[in-house]
């Protein structure tokens, strides 16, 4: 019989789905059933849920409701991101876009669909620690850049960008700015008007909501193609009935992310410190990104000599959950183009492990995590040895 997972330390991946987010749910997937988009009394009840969910998740960023365009999720809002802005400047001159070399794949891969359509991609390099720095963006900039897309929190190591200072340079040369916020909603205290970009990407499924439904902030006025063409939902900018059980939950699990951010950033850190205090007795172990500024959920640790791969697997046969890097590139064998970014080696890359907290983790769990992790890592050891 397979061992249940009794520790689970990949919420990075995705996160269990919240009892407030359940409960609301629950009425949308029976009793109000209706369209949201439908004049009629069941359908007006949803209509308003709806509404409800959207200055949730707008309170959650400090945005505007109406700026919030709800989605399928991260991977459907980056990719609507590059291609709504690229293609609002079509008949232009400006056919360069340029983003960071750590993106999520869903930037990445949605950046090649528009290479293919004859728009020039450029990636900005980090420094060791992972950072795209704001020089560094300033200096690829160009007269025919249209687009600058630079993650605000990487899915893989938690280190955060300077999205603020990227910020002041885009605007001041009127280029549209997008950030892949995915793993920051919940993490960190987001404003909009502080981070000053244009456009940002959220999911539901990383705070404890539903997986399936996600959203893109949207800054008013800003310039956008519409990619998804039908009905009128979403004011005209994404066709498609509305998922209201999904944007519901995400309301819920917004609601409950804004409420706790403070408590739950501390947990959170403090879950941190004591899983990287105990991994630094490790021998040659480096945690990725640690000079850096990071959110309080992610370690990314490279242990030299190791295959996380075979780590991860070994840890599972005990119930504990780890990540090897983004849940999205799992099974591939090239090592992460993330930490091949920031100069590590194709042996470090693959030995690298990422541990990811949520709110329901404790400390118990990770002397636990550290306790079976230099028990399989010793025994590594010694058949080496031999």
């Amino acid at each position: 019989m397979e061992k249940s997972t009794r520790i689970y330390f990949d919420n990075a991946a995705t996160t269990p789905l919240s009892e407030a987010a359940r409960g609301a749910m629950e009425p949308y997937l029976r009793e109000v059933f209706g369209n949201a988009s439908s004049p009629y009394a069941v359908s007006r009840k949803a209509r308003m849920a709806v509404d409800r969910a959207r200055a949730q998740v707008a309170a959650l960023i400090g945005a505007y409701p109406d700026e919030i365009v709800f989605t399928s999720g991260g991977t459907e809002s980056d990719n609507w991101a590059l291609l709504g802005i690229a293609l609002s400047h079509w008949q232009s001159d400006k056919k360069h876009v340029l983003i960071s070399a750590i993106e999520h794949h869903a930037v990445l891969e949605g950046a090649e669909t528009l290479a293919e359509l004859g728009f020039e991609i450029e990636h900005a390099p980090v420094d060791a620690q992972g950072v795209c720095e704001a020089e560094t963006v300033e200096r690829l900039l160009r007269p025919e850049t249209c687009l600058v897309s630079v993650m605000l929190v990487n899915n893989e190591t938690g280190v955060r960008q300077p999205l603020e200072k990227i910020a002041e340079i885009t605007r001041e040369r009127e280029i549209a700015l997008h950030s892949d916020a995915v793993q920051a909603a919940g993490k960190i205290p987001l404003n909009v008007e502080e981070l000053a970009a244009d456009l940002l990407t959220f999911s539901a499924h990383k705070i404890g909501g539903p997986k399936g439904v996600g959203a893109l902030w949207m800054r008013r006025g800003q310039r956008m193609k519409p990619i998804f063409r039908g009905g009128g939902q979403e004011r005209g900018r994404r066709a498609g009935t509305e998922n209201v059980p999904g944007i519901v939950g995400f309301g819920a699990a917004a609601q409950i992310a804004r409420e706790n951010l403070e408590a739950n950033a501390a947990h959170l850190t403090a879950l941190c410190e004591r899983l990287e205090s105990g991994l630094r007795a490790f021998s040659g172990a480096r945690i990725n990104g640690e000079g850096a500024a990071r959110a309080p959920h992610i370690s990314n640790v490279s242990l030299p000599g190791q295959r996380a791969e075979s780590l991860a697997l070994n840890l599972d046969l005990r119930g504990i959950a780890v990540g090897t890097g983004s849940a999205c590139a799992s099974g591939a064998l090239e090592p992460s183009h993330v930490l091949s970014a920031m100069g590590r080696s194709a042996d470090e890359a693959k030995a690298s492990l990422r541990i990811s907290f949520g709110p329901q983790n404790t400390a118990d769990e990770v002397d636990e995590f550290l306790e079976v992790l230099e028990e399989l890592v010793s025994r590594k050891d010694a058949k080496a040895q031999r």
